[in-house]
Formats: C-alpha cells, structure tokens, sequence
C-alpha cells in the first residue's frame, strides 16, 4: 500500500491551511510594553543614530480598516484568490499554449480573453464590496473628537503613517452642509461632516481673546493660541494626546482617565458593545491627574508625568500601567481607564490621555483581520474539476499514444501522409506529444470557463433578490437585507450551527416592569394602547409616551413604556383610606411596603431637567431603573438623595418623607440579593428598616417562621412569571431594632477593616442581618425581545439548526434570555458548567456530565477520560453529587434530568477558558455541547465567542453562522463560515465586518429557510447541469477520434464548440441558477423541517455529480453513433456524392444542443415564463445562427460551411435524427423523473404537486397538525398567552382575596398549565439539582461608584459612633401624613384630593 512520507503530509497539511489573509496583512507580534510621555520630550535612547525613531517605539495610528483590500494589495491578493480554483489555473495554461503556433487554433488573443473577462468581472465585483467596506471604514475613522491644541502643547510621541485605501476620504463643501443624522449610541462619533466653525471649543468661563464668544461656544478662528479642544479625526488621534469625551459620545481610543465633571471624579461608561452588558460601569480617575480639568492645565509644561503600560493584549478584563509624577508612582488598572467601543453615559465630560491606538486597543485586538471566505459549493467543485481534469488527462494521454502508435505502424507501410516523419522533430514519438497537447486544446470544455462567471452573475443576482425582498425590510427603519459578500449565498441554505449574541441581536436593550406579585395577590398590568406604542416607536412626546403627566417623571434610559395596572391603582386608592381594623388593612400594608422598598432599595441617581422639572432616573443597571421606574409610575416617585439621606414622595403622604441610608448590602452574583438599611426620619416613629430584593431561593429560606400560605402563593405566581420568560425578583423587609444594629454595624466595621478573608467576613456580617425577613411579593421585568425572536428560533430548532448563544452577560441573565427565546423550553434540562477555583475542575464537570447525561458517547471510551473520571471519583471532594432537597418530596421531581425536552448547556468563560486549554478538554466541550440541543456561552470576551466557533466549525467540519450587532461579535462573525451582522444600537462594526447585513434578528429565517435553500439548490443544481452540458459535447467529440485516427480533430466546426457555453446552452443553467423554485417561499417558511435538504446537502454531492457525469456519457452515444451511421449508410444528397464532414456533424450540434437544453428543462421544478424562454432561446439561436452563417459567402470571410443550408436542410436524415436521437437520449432522465413523482415523491414533490393542483389552498394551514396535535407539538415553541393574548387588566388572588376581588380565570390557567418541577437545573460544580424560577439582575459588581457609597457611609459612621443617638438622627417635623409602611399601623388621614 503506497503510504506518504510523514514530510511530505505535514507540507501538504501546511500548503492547505496557508491563510491568504496572513500573506497581505502586517503581523505586528505581540508589541512592545510602551512608555508614553506627557508634556515632556522622549528620551534620546528612542532615536536611532540618524535621529529618527526605533521601530518599536513608532506607535499605530488609530486607522481601523475591516476591509481586505488596499490599492497595493488589490490585484496580488484578488488574483491569488481566484487562482485559488483549479480551473483558472488550468484555463490560464490553455491560453498560454495556444500562443504557440503549434497548438494556434484562432487568434491567441481571442484564446485568452474569455479568461481575463472571467478574472475582471470577478475582480470588479471584489473590489465594489471591498468600496463599501472602506465607505463604511470612514464613516468610523473620520468621526470626530475632541483633542488637546495650542497653548505650546506637543506630543512628543511617535506615530507611524495612516494606510491608503479606495477612498480617499475627501468630502467636498457641498457635500458637508448637507445635515446628517447620527446615534450617539453607536461606535461613531459626532457627524463627520461638521460645519469649520464649530472645530474650536474652550473650556468653561474661557472666551476668545476678542471676546466675542462666551463660554462653550465655538469660534471658526484658527489662529487662537491659548489651549483649547479641537475636533479631530478618530484617524488623526495619536498616543499621548489629551482628549475631551462628551456625555452619550462614544469613546475612539483606550484612555486614561485624568478627570471627570463628577465631584468624585467618576465615570459611568457603558459596555454593551464590548461584552453584552447593559448596566453601566463606573471608572474612576487617577488621583495623580485629578488636578487636569481644563484645556490649559493639560498643556501645561509643569505637569509632566508618564505613563508606563504593558504590551497590547487580548485580554479585555486587565491592563497593568504604572503612572510617574514627579518623584510619585501609582498603579494604574481597568477602573481608570475607558475603552474604545464604550459610550460615556451620565458623565457630563471626561478628560483623558490617550494609551493604545487602532489596533492596539483592545477591542481591535479581540478582532482578527478580514477573512478571505469561500463557499462550500466552490470548494466542493475543485475536487470535481480535479476529476474532469483527471478524465481530460486520460482523454489526452490515449490520444496521444493511439497516435504514436498509428504512425510507428503506417509510417514503415509507406503512408503518404506519414513522408518524412523519422526527423528530430517529426517522428511518431513528437507527433503524439503534439496530439495529446492539442488534445487538451480540443477536450478543453470539459472544464468550462464560463462556470465561474455564471454562478458569479447567478450569485450577484441572488443577492439583489434578498436586497428587493420587501419583507426583509425594517418598517421603521426602511433599512433592506444588504449582501455585501455575494459568493455566500448557497453557504445559507447549509448552516447547521448558528452563534449569536444576546443583547441587541436577540433583545432590544430595554426592560419592561410586566407584572408583580403583591401580598398572594397578583397584578398583570395594562399593556399600552396601539397610539402610545406608536408614539413611542416615533418619539413622539406628545402622546405622554416618555413623560407621565400624573407623576412627572421621565421614561428612563432604557425602559420603553410606563407600568399601568388599573386594578392595582384601584387597591392603591382604597388602601389609602383603609382602616386599621378593615379586612383589606393587610393588603394596604403590603402594598406600601412593597413599592417603598422598590423606591428605596436600589442605586439609582434622580435627575431633575431645570427646564420641566421632570424628573429622570440615572441608572447603572436597567433592571434598576425598570423597578424604580414601575414605583414612580404607582406613586412612589424617589426624588433623589441629598448626601445620605432618600427622599420619598408617596400616595400615603401629602410630603415627601425622608430616610437616612445607613449601609448597602450590595448585590454579587453569589448573595443574588441586594439590602438597604435605613432609617426613617420621623420623630413619632424612628425606625430601622432593612429592605431587600433577590433570587426567590434565597429570600425563601430566609423568612420569618409562618406566612406559608403567602409563600406559597407567591411560588405559584413565580413560575408563572418564569414560564413567561420574565426574570423575576423577590422583595421582603424586616424591622431592625436599635440595640441590634448597632452591635451588628460594630462586627460590620470589623469585618470590612479586616485584613485577612474580608470578603467572607463581610459576606457572613450581611447573612446575619439578613435573617427573619418578611415577605412582600416578587416583580416580573421583560428583557424586551427583538420582533419574532422566540418564533424564529422555534422555527430554526425545527429546521434542525442547534443555536448556540455567546454573551457577556452573567449566567442567570443568560438563562433568562434562554427562557425567554424559547431557546430552552419548558421542559429542557440544564447543565451547568462554571469555571473557577472552587468546587470540581472543569475536566471533572464535563466527563460527570456526560456520565450522567450521555452515558453511551464515544468520547466516554476514550482511555484518558476514563482516567480522569477514576481520579474525580477517588478524589476526596465535598461536592458529591446530590439532589436539593426541599422538604417535600422534591421540587425538580423523581425524573429530575431526565425531562422529555432534551438538555441545554450553560458554560461561563472562565469554564471555557480552561476547556480551550489543550485537545482533550476541547473533545469533552464538544462532545458534551453538541449533543445539547442548545448551548449558552456566559461571561465570555470576544476572542473566546471566535473560539467556540472555531472549536465547532474545525472539530465538526459544519457549516456555522455567527450573528451580532457589537464590536465584540466581530471576530466570531469572521471566524464563522457566514457572518451576519445587525445593523442595531451597537455600533455598525459588525456590520462592517458581516457578509449580510439585516435589520432585525427575526430575517434570518426567511434568510436562511427562503433565500438560502433556493440559492444552495439552484446553484447546486446549475453546476451539475453545467458539468452535464459539456460533457454531453465532450463526448461527442471523443467518439469523433474513433474514426479521425485519434488525431483530435474538431468534429465539426470550430465555431459551434466556441459558442457551445456562450449561447447555445448558456441559457438554461442560468435559468435554473435564477428562477427555479424547490417550493415556493410561503411553504419554506411554513415548514422550517424542509430546510434539512440542504443541511444534508442534499443538492451538491460527488455521487449527483457522478450521475450527471454518466447521464452525459451515455447520452453522448446515441447522438454520435446513431447519427454517424445513419449519414454513412448510403448518401444523403440527391446528386450521389458523398456528404462531408460538416454536413452530418452539424446536425449532431443541433440534437446535443437540443438534448442539453431540454435536460436542463428536465431537472427544472418550476416552469415559469423566463424558464421557458430560457430553455428555448438557445436552441432558436443555434438555427438562426446556422442559417446565416452557412450563407456568408467567401467574399465576406472564408469559412468552411458556406453552401451547407443547401444539404443540411434539405436532407431526410437531417429531420429524421433530430427527434429520434433527442427522444432516445432523454428517455432515461424522463423515466427516473416520472417514476419519482408517481411512485417515490418526497416531501418536495407532494408540496409541489399540491400547490400546482389547488394553488387556492392554504397548504400550511391544511398539512399541519390537528389543533390539539399541533399545540402538543409546538408547545416549548410558543410563548405563553400571559405574553401575548392576556386580556389587558387581569387580577388574580390565590389563597385569601382581600374586598370582593374575584379570581382571575387566566391565572388559574396559567397555574393549571404551568409544571412546578419545570427546567431541571443540573450545576456540575457543586452537584446541585434545583428548579430555575427566572431569577435575574444585573448591576455592577464591586464598581468603583459602590465602593465610594460604602467609603462614605463608614466615614460618617465613624464620625458619629460615639455621639448619642438622639444627636445622630436629624430632627423633623413632625407630618399629617399616613405611614403604613414605617408604622405599619393604621392611623386615619385626611383624604387626598384626586382628580379623576
């Protein structure tokens, strides 16, 4: 058995990896650690001995190109990309040939164009994408910034030199004043086109040496000397420069900060297109630099300071630097420094210098270059063109040596022809090189040069269908599907695997207050009427959509539409003139607890608009503004905090009421709970409250002793929120008294100066004041979806396509969005998977999962797994494998992992991390995730999402497709075989970098099921069909040298093989490539499950490719064998000369151009008009090009076939073949077809059958499934009807019903309906198995805003611990007002006027 040298497999392994994108992009390495100088000249040491600067110390600019090419690369890389198709290369070797005389067969020139039409037309079309992506470049790169100048500032600094690209980036005048619109929310910055005049700007209380400009305005005055901010390029922002960021601007570079407009020198940045997030995050400002706050303080020579930084790295989550001031050095980390991608929010300014540039920042860093994407079409037809080839060879070789032997056996016999063929250069041997070279000339067809520009055109035009489909359009944007790979089109029809981001891909960014449980009783709320929601999707103010005119308070950032509840705001006003003694007391004090605690127990800043007196709530996290927001829309408005002190407006009072913040318990991910503890300012009742919000499983189990009835009911509400796909929060309060707390703030301060374990310390202070808590209800907040997000990914999980999510976002988020999608249904299993340095390694988490899970995969039989499961179970770890135990029976239930709706995986990224770190953890991760039906990647960078794309893509040999909208899905949009990028709030960098632009997550199934089946199937079927076609002429020819003596002759006129693939038979491929439908698109979208014919490839396989092979060879027989020895019988001509070569060949062009025309008709399934025209409009070309060309007389040209009209036409042969050579050739195709579509009809064909026979019927609705079939079936694909079809007011109490209110019926459903042991939850770290109730809040962990607040509060409680407490406690005057929740006693007010 022939084996390859080991050498020799690692080179060719080698030669197919080579990456033509490496060839033609700078590999910078991994850099250099830099030191940037400020207001000081850099050493000596970083110039050479000509005095110009060392390579390492030249910095890049901050130029980000996503394109491909540039004008140097343009033709080396676009040529060795398309002479990437063996084709070409065999094409271009043709061309060359015939430029010797020897194998001259026309015009060398004529030989070579079809070649350099086919690389031009592929080259422009290369290039015009490449346009668009360098227009799309400059509409980032030529944002604008401020930055520091005049005032004798310099960057020393060194900058190397912007790259040239196809546009230059010159915008004329006329151009510029034309008014752009921009969103701040994106990567771009302020528009480009700024009017000259407004380039200058000066800091605050500064004007213009003339005067004539006051502060904060702008003077067109280039000659201003004094330091001032100067809108700049993005390109243009060097290392070392000053900066100025303006509130919701976007930030261009990593920067430094120095100072912030904050009083404490913070900054709230938000990150979402950086990892997914939608909380803000505070950063602070180096204390060194705080003392920088106005354009002349930065450009002042006596602030000289330096700046020392690491190399440039990937990692998005640290960044070590050391700042030099003088004689001081500090630590500079993340919490200083602002990244490029981040907007600047709630900050009014921010000042910074310049570290990293372009691709130095970190976010570029995450982003590898521009890909070089091919289809798998195209590279399934290299090795079919090798096999053409291959049978060229043979054909050629044959001829060669059958004519090699002909003439060293006729050549001794005396053959005339054969005189003087025993010379040097005219022996047997030369003539039958020379023959089987020509015979490469002749058989040349066999590998048809017109393929590529054909599917090329087929492609472009593909694209322009996607473009014009107007169901693909955004309405409220009017932004179409874009194209802007078109070779990629057939790749859509094939995904198996799709990856997509989370935040603004499958949600809007927005939450929504939906529903909230209050004292056993529960509130659905009143969705927005239709002109509200209109007139909140048009911005439109004047339908009261973003300010409510009954509580002045201000839509938030974030949160899409106030919180209505007609019942709810009904038991309000009842319960203010409750009485103490009355059956509804209870519920009145549940009520003011509960929105008391929502407007107190929270983060959030108020902010008051001077011009309306509005008030606008400032948030980090989006869940918090929702809640504060949902309280403020009930009554309970938070006016804002003065220093420590909350202030409360409230139905309950006619004053605001005010409260001392004493300590925030703030919220981890592992307390999954946040408290408050405050202090009521109120002489009659100065009281201590701890109120809380968290996680139902953490709340329950740390409630007061009774109340079982009420929890029990708030269960039952908190899996109906869950199975509506809500993240749900637990609120509960207790009542501290004064002895208490001040011994538990004692062990508190304590704990938080500790110098070893504070952490656990503090975490065990907290759990100590949190105990004997009393419940108050849950909340029910929508992370708003994106249109049709739950039903497209239904309907992609019917096509079988796993969908696999990658987000930034924490695990409970990332659950809840699971939920919510439908990408976990209701009865799925999940497996959870959580990196770290506790509890078991990952290697042990994945070989015990698929133990338990997948006890029959294959990886389990690998020898070294089972090592390491051997290990795990003889290692001595307190995480057995356990059940939860509740009590009862079990809440998860005796099937506990094992439900009927198959298992989700949840990986964080520090689990991944360590499962990329070598082959055999990454066996395990695939193994595990892809035998899930879903897999959700948490807490993962961008660089990781590029790996577990890869890591599927490589290890499976799928086709993939990534989705996103940020900065951060752009490499797993380039890693993936189809990247998709959504043109949403994130920025337009995933776009840039995408090969399909889409408007609205929901496309991508009509862009998938529609547009790519059609396209895989008719590009697939057209390439067959092109193989076919020529085969068909090929074979025709190759009988021919039977009795031409193999000397590959033409067998007839040189013309008709010329135009074969330009006329003849060109027509009804491309009819197929353009217009034939498998089925029609309703019936695609209606029946996800016939997307499997192309995720099985059904329609481009090497065995189809063998048949139509075949089908051409055996057709080829009958059209030459038949037709020759009907003309060789007798004579055909009426005068008894004998007939000539042309005469019967040409009549075997009319029956192969006829049979190839009407075969391609054969396997069309849809015959339309344009179909029609394009099967025959061929055929009627060759008759009226013979016609004329038989008649051009010698005195026009010479050609070989004038006067043949005379005998073609006029012979019976000529009429009598046509038909029988045409009808005996097709039989077999004709046959099969007809004996599938009566006796073997797949699902295609019945479909189509049905819609031919009755195109009035709804085929969708007739085929589906029996009602209650069909609601089994869908069941875990349709959201639940709380979401959808809820009646606008429901009211439900389970349990006691406070007044007359009556039980809610769709509740009761909801109950009946929903399974409490739903969603297994399996965390392999820790062994335990409980029930997920959709738990979720997001906020900043341990961020540098919440540790001000908490340095804060301990300052004043060491200031005043030893003052008595009646010092402490401000005095107030004493209110009329009612006081249900710090009282909790009845007392009757006077009853506020309400205007209904």
């Amino acid at each position: 058995m022939l084996t390859i040298p080991p050498s020799w497999a690692t080179r060719w392994e080698k030669f197919r990896n080579i990456k033509l994108e490496s060839l033609f992009t700078r590999n910078r390495g991994r850099g250099t650690p830099r030191t940037i100088y400020v207001n000081q000249d850099v050493p000596n040491s970083y110039l050479d001995a000509k005095g110009r600067p060392k390579k390492e110390y030249v910095y890049c600019t901050n130029q980000v190109i996503t394109s491909k090419y540039t004008i140097v690369t343009f033709f080396p890389r676009n040529l060795l990309e398309q002479f990437r198709r063996i084709a070409n290369i065999f094409f271009a070797f043709i061309a060359i040939l015939q430029f010797l005389p020897q194998f001259a067969t026309i015009s060398p020139g004529l030989v070579i164009l079809p070649l350099l039409i086919v690389l031009g037309i592929t080259a422009i079309k290369d290039g015009y994408e490449d346009i668009k992506r360098h227009q799309s470049d400059r509409h980032v790169n030529h944002s604008r910034v401020r930055v520091l100048t005049g005032g004798g500032w310099t960057n020393s600094n060194f900058t190397g030199g912007k790259s040239r690209t196809f546009v230059r980036g010159i915008v004329s005048k006329a151009r510029s004043k034309r008014p752009r619109v921009h969103n701040t929310d994106v990567e771009t910055g302020p528009p480009t086109d700024a009017d000259p005049d407004t380039d200058v700007e000066l800091d605050e209380g500064i004007s213009i040496p003339n005067g004539k400009y006051e502060q904060h305005l702008f003077s067109g005055d280039h000659e201003v000397v004094r330091a001032h901010w100067k809108k700049t390029l993005w390109e243009d922002v060097r290392v070392g420069d000053f900066v100025k960021i303006i509130n919701n601007e976007p930030i261009p570079a990593d920067i430094l900060i120095c100072a912030t407009s904050e009083e404490d020198n913070v900054a709230y940045v938000e990150t979402k297109n950086l990892d997914g997030e939608t909380n803000l995050k505070s950063r602070n400002a180096s204390p060194v630099l705080a003392d920088l706050r106005t354009a002349a303080d930065c450009a002042d020579k006596l602030n000289a300071f330096r700046v020392d930084c690491e190399r440039p790295d990937t990692n998005m989550y640290k960044l070590d630097a050391t700042l030099s001031r003088g004689s001081d050095r500090s630590p500079v980390d993340l919490q200083m420094v602002l990244l490029r991608g981040t907007v600047l929010r709630n900050t009014d300014w921010v000042i910074g210098v310049v570290l990293f540039t372009g691709e130095d920042t970190k976010i570029v860093q995450n982003s590898g270059g521009t890909p070089s994407k091919r289809s798998r079409v195209e590279r399934q037809t290299n090795p079919q063109v090798f096999i053409n080839l291959a049978i060229l060879a043979a054909m050629a070789t044959v001829c060669g040596i059958a004519d090699y032997k002909i003439e060293s056996r006729l050549y001794p016999e005396g053959a005339p022809w054969l005189y003087g063929d025993n010379t040097s250069g005219d022996s047997p041997g030369i003539n039958g090189f020379i023959t089987w070279a020509f015979a490469l000339i002749t058989f040349q067809n066999i590998v048809p040069i017109s393929l590529y520009i054909s599917v090329e055109g087929v492609k472009t035009c593909q694209a322009l269908f996607i473009y014009f489909d107007y169901e693909m359009v955004d309405k409220k944007t009017g932004q179409p599907t874009l194209a802007r790979s078109y070779n990629l089109s057939d790749d859509l029809g094939q995904i198996e695997y799709i990856f997509s981001d989370k935040t603004g891909t499958l949600t809007e960014n927005s939450m929504l207050f939906r529903e909230c449980s209050i004292g056993g009783v529960v509130y659905y709320g009143d969705r927005e009427s239709e002109p509200d929601l209109e007139a909140q999707q048009t911005g439109d103010d004047n339908h009261g959509a973003r300010t409510s005119l009954v509580t002045g308070v201000k839509l938030s950032s974030g949160v899409p539409e106030h919180f209505k509840d007609n019942q709810l705001s009904r038991d309000l006003a009842s319960a203010i003139d409750a009485e103490p003694s009355s059956d509804n007391a209870a519920h009145a004090r549940s009520l003011n607890g509960f929105f008391s605690v929502l407007a107190l127990c929270h983060t959030v800043l108020a902010v008051v608009d001077p011009g309306t007196g509005a008030i606008e709530y400032k948030a980090q996290s989006p869940d918090e503004a929702a809640l504060v927001q949902a309280a403020a829309d009930m009554g309970f408005i938070f006016c804002g905090r003065d220093k420590e002190v909350l202030k409360l407006k409230t139905p309950f009072s006619t004053e605001v009421e005010r409260y001392e913040l004493l300590n925030i318990l703030e919220f981890t991910s592992v307390r999954k709970r946040m408290s408050v503890i405050v202090r009521k300012l109120d002489e009659a009742d100065p009281r201590l409250f701890l109120l809380t919000k968290g996680a139902d499983s953490v709340i329950f189990e740390r409630l007061k002793a009774g109340g079982d009835e009420l929890k029990q009911t708030t269960e039952q509400h908190l899996d109906v929120f869950a199975a509506a796909g809500l993240r749900t929060l637990t609120l509960a309060y207790k009542v501290i008294p004064d002895d208490e707390y001040e011994a538990w703030r004692e062990q508190y301060q304590h704990a938080a100066t500790s110098l070893e374990d504070r952490g656990g310390k503090v975490e065990a202070v907290y759990d100590e004041i949190e105990q004997e808590l009393r419940l108050l209800g849950a909340t029910a907040i929508e992370d708003r979806l994106q249109d049709g997000v739950p039903e497209t990914i239904a309907d992609l999980k019917l096509a079988g396509i796993k969908i696999w999510v990658a987000t930034g976002d924490k695990l409970e988020t990332a659950i809840a969005i699971g939920h919510s999608t439908n990408l976990i249904a209701d009865d799925s299993n999940i497996i959870i998977i959580r990196g770290g340095d506790w509890g078991r390694s990952v290697s042990e988490q994945l070989i015990q999962a698929l133990e338990d899970f997948f006890p029959d995969s294959d990886v389990l039989k690998d020898d070294f797994a089972r090592l390491g499961t051997s290990q795990y179970q003889e290692s001595q770890t307190p995480y057995a494998m356990r059940r939860l135990s509740t009590g009862v029976t079990s809440l998860v239930g005796e099937d506990n992992g094992r439900r009927p709706g198959g298992y989700v995986l949840v990986i964080d990224g520090a689990a991944l991390g360590q499962a990329f770190s070598d082959d055999h953890h990454k066996k395990l991760l695939l193994s595990l995730g892809t035998q899930c039906e879903g897999v959700i990647c948490c807490r993962v960078s961008p660089l990781q999402k590029a790996l577990v794309v890869k890591l599927v893509k490589d290890g499976l040999h799928t086709m993939t497709l990534a989705i996103g909208d940020g900065a951060n899905d752009v490499s797993m949009i380039q890693a993936a075989d189809v990247g998709v990028g959504i043109r949403g709030e994130e920025g337009l960098q995933a776009v840039n970098s995408s090969d399909y632009a889409i408007a609205q997550f929901r496309f991508l199934k009509k862009l998938l099921l529609v547009h790519g089946h059609w396209s895989y199937a008719r590009n697939g079927t057209m390439i067959l069909n092109f193989f076919y076609k020529n085969i068909v002429c090929i074979g025709v020819l190759w009988w021919f040298q039977i009795h031409c003596g193999w000397s590959s002759a033409y067998a007839f006129d040189y013309t008709y093989l010329l135009f074969w693939n330009s006329f003849w038979t060109i027509a009804p491929v491309l009819g197929i490539g353009l217009f034939d439908r498998i089925v029609d698109a309703d019936i695609l979208m209606a029946f996800p499950e016939l997307y499997r014919y192309g995720r099985e490839q059904t329609w481009f396989t090497m065995k189809s490719f063998c048949v139509y092979m075949l089908d051409g060879v055996v057709q080829s027989v009958p059209l030459y064998f038949l037709i020759t020895y009907t003309y060789f019988t007798t004579t055909a001509r009426s005068d008894g000369y004998d007939i000539a070569l042309y005469e019967y060949s040409t009549t075997m062009v009319f029956a192969s151009a006829t049979v190839a025309c009407l075969y391609n008709g054969l396997n069309t399934n849809v015959w339309t008009a344009w179909v029609f025209v394009a099967v025959f409009i061929g055929i009627v070309l060759l008759w009226l090009f013979t016609v004329v060309y038989n008649s051009i007389s010698p005195g026009w040209f010479v050609t070989d076939v004038y006067g043949n009209n005379h005998f073609l036409f006029r012979s019976a042969y000529f009429w009598l073949c046509l038909p029988l050579t045409i009808a005996i050739s097709l039989l077999p195709r004709y046959l099969f077809r007809a004996w599938q579509l009566g006796y073997a009809p797949g699902d295609l064909e019945i479909l189509r059958y049905i819609r031919k026979k009755h195109p009035e019927l709804d085929i969708a609705k007739a085929c589906r499934l029996a009602p209650h079939d069909q609601q089994s079936r869908t069941s875990s694909r349709r959201r639940p009807s709380s979401r959808t079809s809820r009646p606008l007011s429901l009211v439900s109490t389970v349990g006691g019903t406070p007044g007359d209110r009556s039980v809610d019926h769709a509740s009761a459903d909801h109950s009946k309906s929903q399974d409490f042991r739903r969603a297994s939850r399996t965390d392999m770290s820790t062994g335990v198995r409980s029930v997920d109730r959709g738990f979720d809040f997001a906020t900043e962990e341990g961020g540098v805003a919440m540790r001000r607040i908490q340095t804060d509060l301990s300052e004043r409680w060491q200031s005043n611990r030893h003052l008595p407490l009646a010092e402490i406690r401000p005095l107030v005057k004493k209110k009329s007002s009612m006081r249900i929740f710090s009282s909790l006693r009845r007392k009757k007010p006077p009853t506020p006027n309400r205007d209904s």
